[in-house]
């Protein structure tokens, strides 16, 4: 690898201080940045501002997830003068598909600094690679350009890397590349146009990437494919657009002048039934049956450019149903005037949701199934949470229409989704109650689930503390838990909500370095780490970890991208390969395959590593929360130590939604079978959904038995083969395709001998 000094080009002609920001001037200046609530706070930091935007790079400051420092952290409008919050964790350019890094140096300069522009240099290593990163901010720009050179100076070509720029807020929604969905990840072939946004009500960012042909991340990574032979190099162009408020008539005015395009305009006004302008209002634009773009009316009144082609336009208010849509046929300077009077304002559904056995108040998921559902999400959201107090309850602002709700209370664990189907007038209030069964009490048998992965509104998390316990207790998990980036700040109201509800609180951190996350819990409240995860090695992480007072360390995602198990298996680990790991996690956004296939190899060994189980949610409204979870077997009091402690010992298993109770040998336990002995290992099932097939598997993931299943309820009993050796494990599925994975039994086979001369010693169980 090609090392590089870590260097800053002299910044002594700085302009101090981003003063007179009503101008239009451009100014740089150097120390922690002016941006409210920007992470950009060392010395040597740079932001550079005028009179619309402003952003800071992490000279030296730490940027978040192991990210190489000299990257983007803050961005924030410019409004009256006023530099306006930091909205985005960070906005870089990704070499290959996760981070800059293998990174060990960079190097900063200042390029050009005046009134009228200023010019960033940023150059960095990626392993032999060279990337060099120009920013240049005009005077009265609303925009960034970027400039990425991608320079192979290493002997061996890239091969398929995906390489681009990328934009996370860490606030606020997502509206992804028009055309291509709710996709997380796909190619770029149905894109209509080449930018994703960020937004909420009172800002909007949006990345221009013409050269992208894929998007990750529901398009905060815009990405091309390509290779990169030894000695070849590759530019890449885009643009940051700051719009001071949640429209997107600006970032579409700045495709038609950067792509020279030929262009129409709508303009018009929204009036209610009482001929009064709507709060909030909107007009959304769709092309080819695919969401485009929005303008805010402002008293209702509103005006839009668009390129040339064919549209459909629609208005719509927070809490209002959507006007009829208009067919649109924008030529060259054509003009088209459109008036949406008669919309139609909310109506009120309350909901209380109780046990039906016992009146008891459940804490419930209520989404939105079939009905109106708001286009832009700050107009409102199509999942809602019953409160915390009182609980069970909720109040729900509607559209006027017809409604099918479904209501999640634990649905596909201890209860079925229930829905409610209701229709609504313009201020009309209608009161409902649903019913929830409980099929099934896994606490009676000292039984408890979490979900040991999940983020609040740190970094790209965007769920607020209180909606993110409400959303834990919704799917009926008995633990609360949360881990952030890096980032204990929300320990103090995790734990503080909880106790109102009698739940215990798993404090824990998402320590995130590029090359392996991990959640160790529970650790100590509020603690800070001491390690840097961006440069320092695995060892001393896990020692800092251990500091913290984590009981168990599980490895998060082991094999994507920023998994532990992958990056050590490429050679990328600073460190190398450490013991220091407990658990292995099986994750609801990824292939398990390979942590399933690691886990088994492992257990060959008889390396008593276990499973851990979490969703990686970071957005409660959109992921449901607790589909994957782990339930751990707790005897005495629950806490979160004694629940760490179960699975440290492999008491406990993932599961999607089949539920498990071992009667005669516990998972993490030892079977001592005497020379070719056969044993039994009986686990009774429960699926409220249905049970479909339990496997019974061993050394090296193999299959020993099937059983078929039917109904919600079974006993499995399985017989252990007389030459089955180390471990066996149980995989059992529910008739949704929902599995559970359990921990090992292990199995420790001694002779005759051995076992008359220990059957009066502390063996776990002999057989």
């Amino acid at each position: 690898m090609t090392h590089f000094r870590w260097h800053l080009a002299p910044l002594a002609a700085l302009t101090l201080g981003a003063a007179s920001l009503a101008q239009a001037d451009v100014s740089v200046t150097r120390g922690a940045t002016d941006i409210p609530d920007g992470e950009a706070t060392n010395a040597e930091d740079i932001t550079v501002a005028n009179d619309k935007l402003a952003f800071a790079l992490a000279v030296e400051s730490r940027p978040p997830w192991g990210v190489p420092r000299g990257t983007l952290v803050d961005l924030a409008a410019v409004k009256a003068g006023e530099i306006d919050l930091d909205r985005v964790a960070f906005a870089d350019f990704i070499p290959n598909n996760w981070s800059a890094w293998p990174n060990d140096g960079k190097k900063v300069e200042v390029v050009e600094k005046s009134p009228e522009r200023a010019v960033i240099r940023v150059s960095r290593n990626f392993g032999e690679t060279m990337v060099k990163t120009t920013y240049t901010l005009d005077a009265d720009s609303d925009r960034v350009h970027l400039e990425t050179v991608l320079d192979n100076q290493g002997d061996e070509p890239l091969e398929a890397i995906r390489s681009g720029f990328t934009l996370w807020p860490d606030t606020g929604y997502l509206f992804g590349v028009p055309g291509l969905g709710d996709a997380k990840e796909t190619e770029a072939s149905d894109a209509l146009t080449d930018r994703m946004v960020a937004y909420d009500q009172g800002w909007a960012f949006a990345l221009h990437a013409p050269y992208f042909d894929r998007i990750n991340y529901e398009g905060q990574d815009m990405y091309l494919e390509h290779s990169l032979k030894a000695g070849e190099s590759r530019s890449f162009e885009g643009w940051l657009q700051v719009v001071p408020e949640g429209d997107l008539s600006p970032v579409v005015a700045s495709e038609i002048e950067r792509k020279n395009l030929d262009s129409g305009e709508i303009h018009g006004q929204l009036r209610d039934g009482d001929g009064e302008a709507p709060a909030n209002g909107l007009v959304m634009i769709e092309k080819e049956g695919a969401p485009y773009a929005w303008t805010l009316a402002d008293d209702g009144k509103f005006s839009m450019p668009l390129p040339a082609g064919e549209y459909q336009a629609y208005a719509t208010a927070e809490g209002f149903a959507n006007a009829e849509p208009v067919e649109l046929n924008v030529t060259t300077g054509s003009e088209r005037e459109l008036t949406f009077d008669d919309m139609r304002g909310p109506g009120t559904l309350s909901l209380d949701i109780r046990g039906a056995d016992n009146d008891t108040p459940r804490d419930a998921r209520l989404t939105v199934l079939e009905g109106q559902q708001p286009p832009v999400e700050f107009l409102g959201k199509q999942t809602f949470f019953t409160e915390l107090d009182p609980a069970g309850h909720a109040e729900l602002k509607l559209a006027p229409g017809d409604y099918r709700l479904g209501v999640n209370a634990g649905a596909g664990f201890t209860a079925r989704e229930q829905t409610l189907e209701v229709s609504l007038e313009t201020g009309e209030e209608i009161d409902k109650t649903v019913e929830i069964e409980r099929l099934v009490e896994p606490n009676d048998e000292h039984w408890y689930g979490a979900d040991l992965h999940h983020h609040a509104n740190v970094l790209e998390g965007t769920t607020p503390p209180d909606m993110v316990v409400r959303a834990q207790l919704a799917t009926d998990l008995d633990l609360t838990f949360i881990s952030d980036h890096d980032s204990t700040t929300n320990h103090d109201t995790f734990r503080e909500l909880s106790a109102e509800r009698g739940v215990p609180f798993i404090p824990s951190i998402e320590i995130s370095p590029s090359w392996g996350h991990m959640n160790p819990f529970p650790i100590e409240m509020n603690g800070e780490l001491d390690v840097d995860p961006g440069t320092d090695d695995v060892q001393d992480i896990v020692a800092d970890a251990h500091r913290l007072g984590a009981e168990v360390i599980p490895m998060n995602h082991p094999y994507n991208a920023y998994g532990y198990l992958q990056n050590l298996g490429d050679g990328k680990v600073p460190g190398g390969f450490t013991t220091g790991f407990d658990l292995l996690e099986l994750n609801a956004e990824v292939d398990n395959a390979p942590t399933l296939k690691a886990a088994h190899r492992l257990w060959d060994q008889g390396t008593r590593v276990y499973f851990t189980a979490g969703t990686d949610t970071h957005d409660a409204w959109n992921d449901l929360t607790g589909r994957i979870r782990m339930m751990g077997y707790v005897p005495g009091e629950l806490s979160p130590r004694a629940f760490a402690r179960a699975l440290k010992d492999g008491h406990g298993y993932a599961t999607q939604g089949p539920l498990l109770f071992p009667e005669n040998h516990m998972f993490g336990d030892s079977l001592r079978l005497v020379e070719d002995a056969k044993g039994e290992w009986t686990v009774n099932a429960t699926a409220v959904n249905g049970l479909e097939e339990a496997r019974l598997i061993g050394e090296g993931g193999e299959v020993i038995a099937t059983q078929s299943l039917d109904g919600t309820d079974a006993t499995l009993t399985f017989e252990i083969p007389g030459d089955a050796e180390g471990w066996v494990a149980l995989e059992v599925d529910d008739a949704d395709g929902d599995i559970a994975w359990t921990n090992p039994l292990w199995i420790e086979r001694s002779s005759k001998a051995d076992y008359l001369g220990d059957k009066d010693g502390d063996d776990e169980e002999d057989a």
